[in-house]
């Protein structure tokens, strides 16, 4: 099935970055060649008109498998996933649909003979053993969540699949994503994209996290450049593949609201620790993305001033217009 036309499936396309991922493939390759899909029957007025739509369970192969020969598909975002703070409450279901349904794009990409396919990570494959300062591209993985565990499964799986079969397979390891259009899903650092909409809205916030938990964050524009451009990137230049360390930035919640109250003077925030904060200290504060920057060019183009800064704008603007929802 190679060739050289882009026909993209994104799989977990109504996901925080996987929505956004799908409408910049589509500004990118045109729209009728980027396929998203999810499990969801409820996709927006938008997402449909916007391009192909198909309902995809990523643990039912057939599906994936009709797709595929339906537009012709060579190349697959695999973004479904259950995320760490949403996995703590159903490992068993975030075990069955990161790894069942990783396995199955891996094996359907070795079947069809598929060009390539991105596999994300994600920084909570790190654990306490890991330096925590400048976490470096090879070192410790004994992650404590069940999201972790999968990841670092994936990542293994995923060069397994390199090296036996030569597939191409590529991913990185995500940080914290932070968006204005799509609301995250269930991860431990969505405390970021919540104090924005509270802040804009209500000029308070009530952080699960504490004040001094610093952790690696990326703003969504940053993302989906790391993610195209590994993707873009000459296979024969990489030397790593599943599971690239990329940084954006990293910063705390009391650094955050800081940066926030010199837009919103009124703005005030305190702080309620849940079960998260117990996540949180087991990943890393600050990552070395040395390989990344050194294998495909990877350096980000936002800090924490421009993003909080671009993020209050936007959100204002909606709020004024009356298009801001959320929850």
């Amino acid at each position: 099935m190679t060739n050289n036309k882009h026909k993209i499936l994104v799989t977990g396309a109504l996901g925080q970055i996987g929505s956004e991922l799908t409408e910049k493939l589509r500004e990118k390759y045109g729209s009728d060649d980027v396929i998203a899909s999810d499990i969801r029957t409820d996709p927006s007025p938008a997402m449909l008109d916007a391009g192909p739509y198909e309902i995809i369970d990523v643990l039912q192969a057939d599906s994936i498998i009709n797709t595929i020969k339906k537009y012709g598909i060579n190349t697959i975002y695999h973004m479904s996933a259950i995320l760490s703070a949403t996995g703590e409450k159903k490992p068993q279901l975030a075990w069955n649909v990161n790894m069942n349904g990783t396995y199955n794009i891996l094996e359907i990409t070795r079947e069809l003979e598929l060009n390539r396919v991105f596999i994300p990570s994600s920084i909570a494959v790190f654990g306490p053993e890991t330096p925590r300062e400048n976490t470096p591209q090879e070192t410790v993985l004994l992650p404590k969540t069940i999201y972790g565990v999968t990841k670092v499964a994936s990542e293994i799986l995923a060069d397994y699949y390199v090296q036996r079969f030569n597939i191409d397979v590529r991913g990185c390891r995500y940080p914290g994503i932070i968006s204005h259009k799509t609301l995250p899903g269930g991860g431990t650092t969505d405390y970021a994209v919540a104090i924005f909409y509270e802040a804009v809205l209500h000029q308070k916030y009530i952080c699960f996290l504490k004040e001094d938990t610093n952790l690696p964050m990326m703003y969504m524009p940053d993302c989906l450049k790391a993610t195209l451009g590994l993707m873009e990137a000459d296979r024969y230049r990489l030397h790593h593949h599943a599971g690239f360390n990329i940084s954006g930035m990293s910063f705390t919640p009391g650094e955050l609201a800081a940066e926030i109250k010199k837009h919103i003077l009124s703005f005030s925030i305190s702080y309620l620790p849940d079960e998260r904060q117990k996540i949180a200290e087991s990943w890393p504060q600050t990552i070395d993305d040395s390989a990344a920057q050194q294998e495909w060019g990877w350096t980000p183009e936002h800090n924490l001033a421009s993003m909080t800064r671009d993020m209050l704008d936007v959100l204002s603007t909606r709020l004024e217009k009356g298009t801001l929802n959320y929850r």
